[in-house]
């Protein structure tokens, strides 16, 4: 039996724990039958030598509502759908299983980003992030004269 207080951690384990533990936060109106579960934001992410590449599955969503913030290693995505109401004289919705709202996600990786070479891009319901690594400062030895 191993001591846990020995046992030598994965700092991607770290990563990965509190990646999944944060929570996901819907705001507004969810027009779904009551009981069933809201969407999640589903979330790959792979580090490579020069950086991170993310990709996010945002079905439904229009890639002008989708809102992609970096700070330093902290990468934040947040969408919102919007209800776009069409209801045509003497109609009755019976059921929507369409969702509308906010849908929201944080989490911290394990070097800060390049944040002026990252890039997005949306395609089918996907956004894929492309994040180089910011070069780590070398510290520099001053000659004395």
């Amino acid at each position: 039996m191993s001591n846990p207080l020995t046992r030598r951690t994965d700092p991607l384990d770290d990563f990965f724990r509190g990646f999944f533990v944060r929570p996901v936060d819907f705001g507004g109106q969810q027009l779904a039958t009551p009981g069933t579960d809201a969407p999640q934001m589903r979330v790959d992410v792979k580090e490579t030598a020069q950086g991170y590449e993310v990709h996010a599955e945002l079905p439904g969503m229009k890639k002008e509502d989708i809102h992609v913030h970096i700070d330093g290693p902290v990468v934040s995505i947040s969408a919102e759908r919007k209800q776009e109401k069409e209801i045509k004289d003497g109609e009755k919705v019976l059921r929507t299983e369409r969702y509308f709202g906010k849908i929201s996600r944080s989490f911290q990786l394990g070097q800060e980003i390049d944040e002026a070479a990252a890039s997005a891009k949306f395609n089918d319901g996907v956004l894929e992030l492309n994040l180089p690594k910011k070069a780590e400062v070398q510290a520099k030895r001053l000659n004395i004269e």
